[in-house]
């Protein structure tokens, strides 16, 4: 197998997909000729002529015209090229993709994927490291997927692409190219829906997804003296939520961390506190603690590493639920 990092499995993945099934086409800004802005579908272009289409810079052309495919039998992939740029096009997204089955009452459906870099790390612009998955979690009729492994990504962008229905795939661009593994050559899928427990403990559970799991892992090798057993979630997919998974782990261990990059008020994690309290506030030995973002805009670069959650904060919130 070949060690490969996030952008080399999600370029493993749709190269396959599009040489299994001449459906699956590829549209977006700079996608074709220089390969995306991150290099995701560099070399696609000349290998599938006639699929692969650069785009104007027009998110909700893009999104627009990928339904109208997507609802006349082909697969679109659609890259928009930071998730600062998607707001254009969500009104095609909330309005149009996520309702078309519903609208046509099971006539027409969007099997498309809309591919979105997320989230902080690279110390970029205003716009190109924010963090807004609550936006499309929110939407009844969409899939939301973001991948925190190599594996994940390629099993992950397949099985998107196979769904008959709508889905966003979000991709941590921090470790776009931080993280490698191993990663088969053939072809397989996750199924979406699934979270995935990394460790196993009796003490606390933490619950992260994309780029945090890597924090949380730092964390937690922190924390080793500390003699603190944590069970590990990544979720991987955030719409359906594998809430089976969250509330089976929080009743054995009696202590919730949920970490998340995007902002503290209305995140995932919020959503997950409050499913956590729903179902198991007599089993709680200590309150849900959320680490997260703050409520404010994502800083430019000199102080983005203030806003994001680390190994420590992290850290930190563990020891407090598990001595409290």
């Amino acid at each position: 197998m070949a060690q490969l990092n996030i952008v080399d499995a999600i370029n493993l993945g749709l190269k396959q997909e599009m040489k299994k099934d001449k459906s699956v086409i590829i549209l977006g800004e700079d996608v074709g000729i220089d390969g995306g802005v991150f290099r995701v579908t560099d070399g696609l272009y000349k290998l599938y002529k006639g699929r692969v289409f650069d785009t104007p810079l027009a998110e909700s052309g893009i999104i627009g015209t990928s339904i109208g495919l997507a609802a006349s039998g082909l697969k679109p992939v659609a890259e928009i090229q930071f998730e600062g740029f998607m707001f254009p096009g969500i009104d095609q997204l909330i309005n149009h993709a996520a309702r078309i089955r519903n609208r046509s009452r099971g006539n027409f459906h969007a099997p498309m994927v809309v591919r979105i870099p997320i989230g902080g790390g690279i110390k970029a612009l205003e716009h190109h490291s924010d963090s807004p998955e609550t936006y499309l979690v929110h939407t009844p009729g969409l899939k939301v997927i973001i991948p925190s492994t190599p594996y994940d990504a390629k099993g992950l962008i397949i099985s998107a692409i196979r769904d008959p229905d709508p889905v966003i795939f979000f991709e941590p661009k921090r470790i776009y190219r931080a993280i490698k593994q191993e990663v088969p050559e053939k072809e397989y899928t996750i199924p979406i829906g699934k979270a995935q427990k990394l460790s196993l403990g009796k003490d606390v559970t933490v619950i992260a997804y994309g780029a945090m799991v890597r924090e949380c892992q730092q964390a937690m090798a922190l924390l080793k003296d500390e003699y603190i057993s944590a069970e590990l979630i990544d979720l991987r997919t955030l719409s359906p939520l594998d809430k089976t998974m969250i509330l089976q782990s929080v009743k054995k261990t009696g202590r919730a961390v949920i970490v998340h990059e995007a902002q503290h008020t209305l995140g995932v994690g919020a959503e997950i506190s409050a499913t956590i309290n729903e179902n198991l506030l007599l089993n709680l030995k200590a309150p849900v603690i959320r680490v997260t973002g703050y409520d404010i805009i994502v800083p430019l670069a000199k102080q983005e590493d203030l806003y994001t959650p680390n190994e420590n904060r992290i850290a930190e919130a563990i020891k407090k639920v598990v001595k409290f």
